[in-house]
């Protein structure tokens, strides 16, 4: 026969379990395992998510460049700025786009054109030194020939 306990409104209590509470080592041990499983599971997508988010800021920051020095060789080809014929129209460094340069304006005023606030940093190693490319270097080449960028 079960007997059964009332609290002291008069409503049923469950029978106890014999004092014993908690889990048992087993029970804690596959929870850990499976929590370890899990939580292995996510790093390599955290690090993928992560690297993802700095290939975007790398795109981002190369079209920032790419779009000054186009708008750079667009100004040259305007005939707004005198360049060595070297260059090919090219800005000769980076600090070019950020210093600016000047020009004469149709009521012959100078005038100082910036392209670039700053030159952005480059998400992959954390510098603002980038790899240039000069139009006069070999197609394999590693090397920055220093003509222009």
């Amino acid at each position: 026969m079960h007997l059964c306990r009332r609290d002291a409104a008069g409503a049923f209590l469950p029978p106890s379990s014999g004092g014993r509470r908690g889990f048992t080592l087993i029970e804690v041990i596959t929870v850990t395992v499976i929590i370890g499983i899990l939580a292995a599971a996510t790093l390599p997508l955290a690090h993928n998510a992560f690297q993802r988010q700095k290939e975007i800021e790398l795109r981002r920051s190369l079209r920032l460049l790419r779009t000054a020095i186009d708008d750079y060789k667009k100004f040259v080809e305007e005939n707004k700025i005198e360049v060595d014929e070297d260059t090919y129209g090219y800005p000769e460094d980076l600090e070019v786009l950020v210093k600016g340069v000047e020009y004469k304006d149709k009521k012959n005023k100078t005038r100082l054109m910036k392209f670039l606030r700053r030159i952005p940093m480059d998400p992959l190693n954390g510098s603002l030194e980038w790899g240039l490319r000069s139009y006069q270097d070999k197609l394999g080449s590693r090397n920055w020939g220093g003509q222009n960028v």
